[in-house]
């Protein structure tokens, strides 16, 4: 079973058969909800004005989901059930392409609302703040190119698509700030936030929390639950029914780390084209799986519906099968189109059904808890005439390290009103493999390490390991790996062209 129901149970007192111990089970599981709740109540007692309404709202929703962790048992998936997705249900892209565009793009364009997932910090590229202010290309940020692109948009088709951002705790109040910068530009920006839900101790299943407090010993207490919050957070919001209000049909929600996630006029005219009856209501933009994405999730059918498959949802025995690029073809991109109505009708019926996943932490001084998430595109089993789009690899470039990061700075990119496109003149549609080593982990660290970016147009493969710069100017082609030693430092020379090399040893070049 999934906890620790008799944890500080003596075992001389545990039930002998399984119709007691079902029971025993349900008595232990209304115990401990009864209890969350008492701890919950506890907590918003100590809630200060507006922030309490808030709170309460956010705390609704946790106990929803902490009944449904608590009704889970094992892994959510009968491995004999999975099928692979009808023909229909995943479109080739060009299928969807072929159908041309409409006469007038500003209809179609006025039914959109595009959302980026906002609610991320820069740690793992060692930076404070949200990562969607670390600058990526020529001092634009992940935030700048999309406000620029929307921009692009509104003004190439005179159209009105608005911008909303999923802020989470950790980022509403620096993204609000630099928001101000955009007051001049041909785009509406709304944010929301998502919600903040309590870590609970891994032993107890209770908060951690001592009060509503966010700073000092309360700082690491509190979780933003993944971005299946979206739903809810955007309904109790208001701002839903506001949009739907202005005539608005459609989002196109992205992290804002994908910088490939921009509006495809394609889709879009496929999404507003339907025939009223027939009305797709979620589209889930899928790729080809490579090597580098075996632990994405894929699209199945089940129980007659497509679902979204999750490596947290695999039974061990199954997850090479998972990973197998043979029997999944395709992983999700996160790039999806969803009905504004149908979220509507969704969360006033209570029928948004997405699967836990239990997230294991460890804060400071060794205390175990755990958080439960949802991910967005589980909802796709919820909605009506769901679709799967295989499209170009091009619409997946996320960056979520130095090595993605450098990908993006070279010339490999052309950047054109805010979208990046891959050089025409790379002569490989594929992009290069790079891993930077530790050195280059932190942005800061990484920028300093390089005078310049190198021509990367030829590479196919980048290894770096150890203490190494670049200077000026270098060019990089084939295969290159460079390798220097604990202790030694390499240098690569202004200039220099590497083609099939490999690097090792020690080169210093020093002013002099």
């Amino acid at each position: 079973s999934n906890f620790h129901f008799w944890v500080n149970y003596p075992f001389n007192i545990l039930p002998s058969n399984s119709n007691e111990m079902a029971q025993f089970q349900e008595v232990m599981r209304q115990q401990l909800e009864s209890s969350m709740h008492a701890e919950l109540e506890k907590l918003l007692g100590t809630a200060k004005g507006a922030k309490a309404e808030v709170s309460k709202k956010d705390f609704e929703g946790f106990r929803k989901l902490f009944h449904r962790f608590l009704q889970v048992k094992g892994p959510s998936v009968e491995w004999s059930k999975i099928n692979r997705p009808p023909e229909d249900s995943i479109q080739p892209y060009d299928k969807i392409k072929a159908k041309g565009l409409p006469d007038n793009i500003a209809d179609s364009l006025n039914k959109l609302v595009v959302v980026k997932l906002n609610g991320g910090l820069g740690t793992s590229m060692g930076c404070k703040g949200p990562k969607s202010l670390i600058s990526v290309r020529n001092e634009n940020t992940f935030l700048d190119l999309t406000v620029k692109q929307i921009e692009h948009l509104n003004k190439t088709y005179n159209a009105d698509v608005p911008l909303v951002l999923m802020n989470s705790f950790n980022t509403d109040e620096d993204t609000k700030k630099i928001l101000q910068k955009y007051t001049h530009h041909r785009v509406k920006i709304h944010t929301f936030n998502q919600s903040r839900y309590p870590r609970i101790n891994k032993e107890s299943l209770l908060p951690v929390a001592k009060d509503m407090a966010m700073t000092g010993e309360n700082a690491d207490v509190w979780y933003p639950p993944g971005h299946g919050d979206i739903y809810a957070s955007f309904f109790n919001s208001g701002l839903l029914e506001q949009l739907i209000a202005e005539g608005k049909e459609y989002i196109f929600v992205s992290n804002i780390d994908n910088l490939g996630a921009t509006v495809d006029l394609y889709i879009l005219n496929h999404l507003v084209s339907q025939p009223n009856g027939k009305r797709c209501e979620f589209i889930m933009e899928v790729t080809d799986k490579t090597r580098a994405d075996v632990k994405g999730g894929t699209l199945i059918q089940y129980d007659g519906k497509l679902r979204l498959l999750e490596i947290a949802q695999v039974p061990k025995a199954h997850v090479d099968e998972f990973k197998s690029v043979s029997k999944f073809k395709i992983f999700n991109t996160n790039n999806l189109w969803i009905s504004l109505s149908a979220i509507k009708r969704l969360q006033e019926q209570n029928a948004m059904d997405m699967e836990i996943i239990v997230n294991p932490k460890t804060l400071d001084g060794d205390l175990n808890v755990i958080q439960l998430e949802t991910a967005v595109g589980a909802a796709i089993k919820c909605f009506d005439n769901a679709l799967g789009i295989n499209v170009p690899r091009s619409r997946f470039l996320p960056v979520k390290t130095t090595s993605d990061l450098l990908l993006v700075m070279s010339n490999l990119y052309s950047l054109e009103a805010g979208s990046l496109t891959m050089s025409e003149r790379r002569e490989f549609p594929t992009t290069p493999h790079v891993k930077l080593g530790s050195s280059f982990t932190k942005v800061q660290e990484y920028l300093t390490r390089f005078e310049s970016i190198p021509d990367m147009l030829e590479l196919d493969h980048l290894t770096v390991s150890g203490d190494v710069t670049f200077g000026k100017h270098v060019s990089l082609k084939g295969t290159v790996i460079i390798i220097a030693n604990h202790g030694d430092r390499i240098d690569i020379p202004a200039g220099s062209m590497l083609e099939n090399k490999i690097v090792s040893g020690n080169l210093r070049i020093l002013d002099h």
